[in-house]
């Protein structure tokens, strides 16, 4: 009976894990939700409500760097920074654009959609790149 129950738990696991991978694609021709988005790759350590973890995950809410020039947070969000970990690989440039197009009008952020081209535009170069410590403390 342990068996059964071991090989169920590792089948439930697996089909889990495959809709979990399935619910991060947007179905063809449909467009990325950046909530969802966000919710699934950056609300663990961004929080629910984009406040962050003082000293440990900086907030999103009210960020001036988020709000400011797309090129250079879609360049974070595709190559990651201090700890925070690069999406380049995990996102399409759809997801990345729709995430950052959330998190720059979401919690009182007012800050203009990321458009594809402007994703596109960051992954060519180094020209969004920030690297002041004051960009995005502790990442």
């Amino acid at each position: 009976m342990p068996t059964r129950v071991i090989g169920f738990a590792a089948a439930l696991s697996v089909a889990l894990s495959v809709a979990g991978a399935c619910a991060a694609q947007p179905a063809k021709g449909k467009a990325a939700d950046g909530a969802m988005l966000f919710k699934q790759n950056c609300s663990a350590c961004h929080q629910a409500a984009g406040q962050g973890v003082p000293r440990a995950f900086p907030a999103l809410a009210g960020n001036t760097f988020v709000q400011g020039d797309p090129k250079a947070v879609a360049f974070v969000l595709l190559n990651g920074r201090g700890g925070m970990p690069n999406f380049r690989e995990d996102l399409s440039n759809e997801q990345i654009a729709a995430v950052l197009t959330y998190v720059r009008s979401a919690w009182g952020n007012r800050a203009a959609p990321v458009a594809v081209a402007t994703v596109v535009a960051a992954q060519r170069g180094t020209a969004g790149r920030q690297d002041a410590p004051s960009v995005l403390p502790y990442h």
